[in-house]
């Protein structure tokens, strides 16, 4: 037992320096989408791959010290988006900041204060010191539409471009993605209009040199909305905290779908440590929900993918605020809960293979494979010499190998989703249908099959040569 811990930890640590190696700012501050493609790229012309946390209170609740600790601990485990709210949700116009510093005069969009909005800037500038984007939302969206929550709703279309374009240019050249909405869906003529002005003053502020998208309410979808604007680059959908086994690959491949071409993501989907439709008498989504959600996602097209738990969000701490629904994890024992180790390991997977010709692609799947949650999901690369599934209950998989035709021996092992590590099955001709099970099945126990070229310089991610 000691000797398979002491190899854990080992493997753990060789893989979390891996993915905690910075990417310069220039290069992350020049992002951008090539066109009719589904990923996003970094200004170095290599792939960016989103993998997100939703750190909404960042800027409202922490001191730069603990942002420190928040973003060094993110950084360490390969996650490459900090999701943070300028005008925060919990009373984040009249509740100050950890130096008592308020957003606004009077509530008013066009008078910013410049301490505050320096704290700010402190911590975008840590982020992107430390390899890391900040995907911006100029507010939480009870300010335009309090269907919810504190509000008080202070944006009109002309005030809304004022202050998206004093953010545009105060963060023109900066590592930030911007994230319009804010949690609302822009209910009324009035309010699309609003959300097209601020859009339209950040472009104004930083020349449209930095990508566009629109965080909505859960299960809504930003392409039904915007999808045919030109300032939104990318789609995202909140598949949100309602029901364990959310099929999130729907709303995925649907937005694969569509044209314009445009990349997409679930941008929020169920949080790890939430308590289920906000019932703690549910239960609580554990790490298994988080990963599920990625990889049905992931390997239906989405171009990355955003994690959450419910303490880190709200940076739960009972001595300063009350829990939000339930929360009961400190957010700094919150920082490493399994499922955020888990999402860089699915990272990592990716990276090691040349993950943006990956294609969803279900049809490799032969056997029967139930709409329920342990549904498989499938991608092949387009240039049919690599493939993954994902079977999150450890079902079976028989996989039409014939569809690997540019490889004509393959190398075929399973990746364990929860560990990262990897497991060698054996090699095969690219003929015929294959099964391959797993060494342990059930829900909860999932697992990615791989499938290579095995002479490609790739093949094997994690076994030994």
């Amino acid at each position: 037992m000691l000797a398979r811990s002491a190899f854990f930890f080992a493997f753990l640590a060789i893989t979390l320096s891996a993915a905690g190696q910075k990417t310069a700012p220039a290069a992350l501050s020049k992002l951008y989408i090539l066109k009719d493609k589904r990923y996003l790229m970094r200004g170095d012309q290599k792939p960016f791959f989103w993998l997100g946390d939703t750190a909404w209170e960042l800027f409202h609740r922490l001191t730069r010290e603990e942002a420190d600790l928040y973003l060094k601990n993110r950084a360490a485990k390969g996650f490459t988006v900090i999701q943070a709210v300028a005008l925060a949700e919990f009373d984040g116009l009249t509740q100050p900041n950890a130096y008592g510093q308020l957003p606004l005069k009077n509530n008013d969009p066009t008078q910013p204060v410049e301490a505050y909005f320096q704290h700010v800037d402190w911590v975008i500038n840590r982020a992107g010191e430390l390899g890391l984007v900040v995907g911006l939302l100029p507010t939480w969206g009870d300010k335009f539409n309090k269907k919810w929550g504190k509000g008080p709703e202070i944006f009109t279309p002309e005030n809304a471009r004022r202050y998206g374009e004093y953010l545009g240019r105060r963060y023109r050249n900066k590592p930030v993605i911007w994230i319009l909405g804010g949690d609302r869906n822009p209910e009324g003529e009035t309010r699309m209009t609003l959300i097209r002005a601020m859009a339209e003053g950040i472009r104004s502020g930083n020349g449209g040199t930095q990508l566009m998208t629109y965080h909505p309410m859960g299960d809504s979808n930003s392409a039904g909305f915007f999808h045919s604007d030109t300032w939104l680059n990318f789609n995202m959908f909140q598949s949100g905290h309602a029901a364990r086994n959310k099929k999130n690959y729907v709303i995925q491949r649907q937005n694969y779908s569509l044209f314009p071409v445009k990349p997409t993501l679930d941008g929020e989907p169920r949080y790890e440590d939430h308590p289920v439709d906000w019932k703690p008498e549910q239960g609580y989504f554990d790490d298994f929900d988080v990963r599920q959600a990625a990889w049905w996602a992931m390997l239906s097209g989405g171009c990355g993918h955003t994690y959450g738990n419910h303490s880190i969000w709200q940076f739960f701490d009972v001595a300063r605020n009350p829990p939000i629904s339930a929360a009961r994890t400190h957010w700094t024992r919150a920082m490493d809960s399994p499922g955020a180790f888990q999402m860089g390991y699915l990272r990592r997977l990716y990276e090691s293979h040349p993950w943006t010709r990956l294609l969803p692609e279900q049809s490799v799947i032969l056997n029967n494979n139930p709409d329920d949650g342990g549904h498989q999901v499938a991608a092949l690369s387009e240039d049919d010499n690599f493939l993954f599934a994902y079977t999150p209950h450890g079902r079976p998989l028989t996989i039409d190998l014939s569809r690997l035709k540019a490889a004509p021996q393959l190398l075929a092992y399973w990746f364990n989703p929860r560990d990262g590590r990897t497991q060698r099955i054996g090699t095969f001709p690219n003929t015929g249908r294959q099964e391959f099970k797993p060494y342990a099945a059930g829900p909860g126990t999932d697992w990615v099959l791989v499938v290579d070229d095995a002479k490609a310089p790739w093949a094997g991610y994690g076994l030994k040569k």
